[in-house]
This record gives structure tokens, C-alpha cells and sequence, in this order.
């Protein structure tokens, strides 16, 4: 018997499936569910199906089918047969499939591998007490396994409601699982502690509506579908001999099954779709790349020998194996934040479709701010850029330097505002910026008005990136040289102090403070005008601030 979990992936092609049921909205975890089921298929050449398990009406959610069907669109995760494109092997919607549940059931009656309980719910519920006070599970005791055949056929046929039960075998199948490797359990029919109680799994596989369970209809759909493997989160473990039993009963091939460890927040407490953690649709409004959000989730419960973590879609299908990890998996905010940056870098540089969506969300973002009644400053919007052409525009060249640190199109806003309104200078109490500058510059003062001044010598056309760059560098040359000639000791500053208390001034002067590109990149993007009337608003407050020093 093989006795290890195999990381080879099969050699031809395999049928997976993604089965949610529409009782909440997509999560980490089941999107990373859905994933690997969709690498196995198309990493050999296979088939990724999705069916709907709905047969759980009462929590079922009016919109989560819909939503489903977006957020995989969304992700990327398109299937090859499903409740909307169809397929050999539909319906793929459980509740359309009652008639095929029902006939199984009857076959399973008939072949003695299954039996109907007639208990009452409050039976059920009594025996369920009792066992809690004793401390053990609430298994069935098999009150109704015994009845005779025309006897249990006769209550049915005079309509007393009854659910159909699993006769478990003695001994639970053992398993071959593609991650954990050979899996056992102990003997199935047991005391409990002496206590005189009886345990039996005997899982319902029809409930007295009719309708099936989860046991009995995954594994007639799984069957009836043709799947080869199944990946699954690592707490179905405990259904998988239920359903290897079904397998065994009805005389058919089981699937292969790998049980990936679950995914957890901080407080190690797995993902719900019910508590709605981590929705998925959160993810695509705060404007998260597909690709990134898929390598993030494809990173936890998979190992890989690759140099790089970043893997895009058809990295991942090129790349897959089954070499699953075992265990449950922390998930840590701050390694999608670092996908994203690289994504956006790579989709930015290409400057394709996925470029101009991120300019086109930018932009939206943009205009919901301006837009926004609580706007403080609508009247200092730079004059000419809310147009739509040159706010484009201005975003594509300010995305273009800060690719790298691009998040999401809010935080590039928040990040980068000062390219797109006028921000008043900060009051030298309120900003630690303006605090620095005057504790570090204040022999530079006498001097500051140089920069201004010399900058303004650059007419409009050689107003670019490389000359304000070469222009800075020669003021930075003229002040220190100024410096030197007073020879004031206690005004004393190196070259190197010189350029950086210059670019302090610029920044804080151009960008209200806040960090982003180099300033001679930041001044070209903003323009002349915009630069320089900054640069004099700078220059008058601190002449206001200081008025017994002299302008030069």
C-alpha cells in the first residue's frame, strides 16, 4: 500500500471542480479553494467545473449566486462547465438535480447500504443532551437500523416523515490523501467510555424533504461529473471516509483527494464566508489586482522552489505541482500589500490594458474627491488639470515615478493629492517638516531666495526634469561657495548638508511635505507656474516668520 503523499501532478488530464453553496459571498479561502482546483485542471490540460450546492434553502443568500459568478469573473478563474455556459454533464445546480439524489437514495435502500430513521427531532434533540452531559458525540444510536424491511416500507408508504441514513461499516475506509498520505480511522461501531452508549456516525444522506445532503449529492455529482481530483479545505478530512463508503457502496472509482490546511486571521480563528471575512468583493472595490490577490492566496497551503514569490496566472497554471503544505496558515496582510507593489510595477511599466485600468480607477478616485461635499479646498484644484484628458494624463506620468509604491487608487490619491490640488503651507506649529526646516536651514535663509530666484531663470521650455535637476545641482554649488566666502563657523555646512537642506526647502515648498519622486521629477510633472508660485509662498512665509533677516 502507498503510505505518502504523492506532489506528481497526474499524468493525464484531470476534472476538478469548485462546489460552493450560495449561503455567503466568496473568501480567501474558498477563492484559494477554487484556485487549486483550477491549477490541477489546466496545469494538465483538463477540465475546472463549477456547480452550485443549493440545496440549503434556509441560509441561503438572495445575491450570493450572482456575486459568485462576478467575483470569480473578477479573479480570473473562468470555468469550462457550469450552471451559466452549460456542459455534457449538467445540471450544475444541486436543486435541479433532487430527482438524481432521490433515485441514488432508493438504489442504497435497496443494496441494505443505507436505511430510513423515522426519529422525531425531539428525539434526536434528547439523545443529543444526554450524550453533551456525558461529554461525548452526539453520534446515533441506530434506535431505527433494526426494523424490518416491509416494515419500514410500510410507515413510509403511509407518510410518515423519515430521513434516510448511511450504515456505516464497522471499520472506516482508509485513504491515500495527497497531502497527509495514508489516512485511518479507528473502529466505527464503539462504547463510549463504558458508559453503556452506543456511537454511530450513520450520516442522513436524504433529510425528510426530499432534498439530499451534502454527503450523498458531492458525491453522486462528483461521480456523475466525471471529477478526478478534489482539493479541499483540511476540515472535510472527517466526511472523507462518510464518502468513500458511498463510493464503495455504490461500486464506483473515487477521486483523488488532497486536504489543504485552513487559512486563518491573526487570532487563528479559520475564514467564514458567514461572518463575512475577507469578502472578495472587498478586495476588487479597494482596487486589488486579480493576479496579485490569486499569488497571495496560492502562496499559503502551496510550496514552490522558484527564486521569486510573484507569480502571474499563467506563472502559477506553468508552475503547479501538488507539493501542498501541510497545517493551518496564518494569514499576514502585509505580503498581499507587497504582490500589489510588485504587480502594479510590472503592469505600469508594460503600460498595456492593465495600466490604463489602474489610470482609470486612479482617476475615478480622484473625481469622487473632488466631487466630495466635505472637500476642503475645491477652490485651490490645480487650474486645467480636472479635465479629463490632462487629469489622465498627469496621473499616467505621476504613476509612471511612483510604480513601485502603488497600492491602490485611493492611497495613491491620499498619497500623491499634492499633485492635484494646492494644499495651504502648514502654520510652523502644526508641521514637523516645517519645524525641521527651520532647525536645520536657518543659515540657509539669507540664501533660500536664491533658489527661487535662479529657478525662475529656466524658461518654459527647458522647464524638464534633467535641466531642473542640473539647475538645482549649480544652486546648491552657488550657496555653498557663499557659505565659505562668509566663513562664519557657526553657519558652517558641507556641500552634501547644503543639498539636502535644499531639498527639504523644495519639498516642503512643492509638496506641502509629503514624500514622493526626486523634486527635480516632482517640479517637471507640476509644471513651472504651479512650482514656482509654491516656491514663493514658501519664501514669503518664512520671510514673515523671520523679519529681522535679510533677503538676498
Amino acid at each position: 500500500m502507498v503510505t505518502s503523499a504523492g506532489n506528481v501532478l497526474p499524468s493525464s488530464p484531470a476534472r476538478t471542480r469548485f462546489a460552493p453553496s450560495p449561503t455567503g459571498y466568496l473568501h480567501l479561502g474558498s477563492l484559494r479553494t477554487a484556485l487549486f482546483n483550477y491549477l490541477i485542471a489546466k496545469a494538465t490540460g483538463g477540465q475546472f467545473l463549477l456547480r452550485v450546492e443549493d440545496t440549503d434553502t434556509k441560509r441561503t443568500v438572495a445575491d450570493a449566486e450572482d456575486r459568485l459568478y462576478g467575483d470569480l469573473k473578477w479573479a480570473g478563474l473562468q470555468w469550462d462547465e457550469g450552471p451559466d455556459i452549460g456542459g455534457p454533464y449538467g445540471p450544475y445546480q444541486q436543486s435541479q438535480r433532487t430527482a438524481l439524489y432521490q433515485q441514488h437514495a432508493e438504489q442504497l435502500l435497496q443494496s441494505n447500504h443505507a436505511y430510513r430513521c423515522f426519529c422525531s427531532s425531539e428525539k434526536l434533540n434528547e439523545l443529543a443532551r444526554r450524550r453533551a452531559k456525558l461529554g461525548i458525540p452526539s453520534d446515533y444510536d441506530r434506535t431505527c437500523e433494526g426494523l424490518p424491511v416491509p416494515q419500514s416500507d410500510e410507515r413510509a408508504s403511509a407518510g410518515e416523515a423519515f430521513v434516510v441514513r448511511l450504515r456505516m461499516p464497522p471499520k472506516a475506509p482508509e485513504y491515500i490523501d495527497l497531502v497527509y498520505g495514508s489516512v485511518g480511522r479507528p473502529n466505527h461501531s464503539r462504547k463510549a467510555y463504558n458508559l453503556g452508549e452506543a456511537l454511530y456516525e450513520d450520516p442522513i444522506l436524504l433529510k425528510s424533504d426530499g432534498l439530499p445532503t451534502y454527503h450523498l449529492a458531492n458525491v453522486v455529482d462528483d461521480h456523475h461529473m466525471r471529477i478526478t481530483h478534489v482539493v479541499r479545505a483540511a476540515e472535510w478530512m472527517s466526511s472523507t471516509p462518510k464518502h468513500l463508503t458511498l463510493y464503495k457502496a455504490f461500486g464506483w472509482k473515487a477521486p483523488e483527494f488532497a486536504h489543504v490546511g485552513l487559512l486563518q486571521d491573526s487570532s487563528r480563528q479559520k475564514f467564514s464566508k458567514r461572518k463575512g471575512d475577507l469578502d472578495i468583493r472587498r478586495f476588487a472595490d479597494e482596487g486589488i489586482f486579480p493576479e496579485a490577490l490569486l499569488n497571495y492566496v496560492a502562496l499559503y497551503g502551496w510550496s514552490h522552489t522558484n527564486k521569486s514569490d510573484v507569480f502571474s496566472l499563467s506563472d502559477l497554471t506553468n508552475s503547479f505541482d501538488l507539493k501542498f503544505t501541510k497545517g493551518n496558515t496564518v494569514v499576514e496582510p502585509h505580503k498581499l500589500m507587497y504582490l500589489q507593489k510588485k504587480f502594479a510595477a510590472k503592469y505600469i511599466s508594460e503600460g498595456g490594458r492593465e495600466f490604463q485600468t489602474i489610470v482609470d480607477r486612479v482617476f475615478e478616485a480622484s473625481r469622487q474627491e473632488f466631487e466630495n461635499p466635505a472637500w476642503h479646498h475645491p477652490q485651490e484644484s490645480l487650474p486645467g488639470y480636472l479635465s479629463g484628458d490632462e487629469l489622465r494624463n498627469l496621473i499616467a506620468s505621476v504613476l509612471k515615478v511612483t510604480a513601485e509604491n502603488y497600492t491602490s487608487p485611493k492611497a495613491f490619491f491620499d498619497n500623491y493629492r499634492y499633485f492635484f490640488y494646492n494644499e495651504p503651507l502648514p502654520s510652523k506649529g502644526s508641521n514637523p517638516r516645517l519645524i525641521e526646516l527651520y532647525a536645520t536651514s536657518a543659515a540657509l535663509w539669507p540664501h533660500l531666495r536664491v533658489v527661487n530666484s535662479n529657478l525662475r531663470q529656466l524658461p518654459p521650455a527647458e522647464w524638464t526634469d534633467g535641466i531642473i535637476n542640473q539647475k538645482t545641482q549649480e544652486i546648491v554649488n552657488e550657496v555653498s561657495s557663499a557659505l565659505e566666502r562668509i566663513g562664519d563657523e557657526s553657519h558652517k555646512l558641507d556641500e552634501k548638508a547644503v543639498y539636502k537642506s535644499i531639498q527639504s526647502y523644495l519639498r516642503l515648498a512643492v509638496a506641502r511635505g509629503s514624500s514622493g519622486p526626486p523634486m527635480h521629477t516632482t517640479m517637471s510633472l507640476l509644471g513651472r507656474e504651479v512650482s514656482l508660485r509654491r516656491l514663493d509662498e514658501l519664501a514669503d512665509l518664512l520671510a514673515s516668520q523671520f523679519p529681522e533677516q535679510p533677503q538676498s
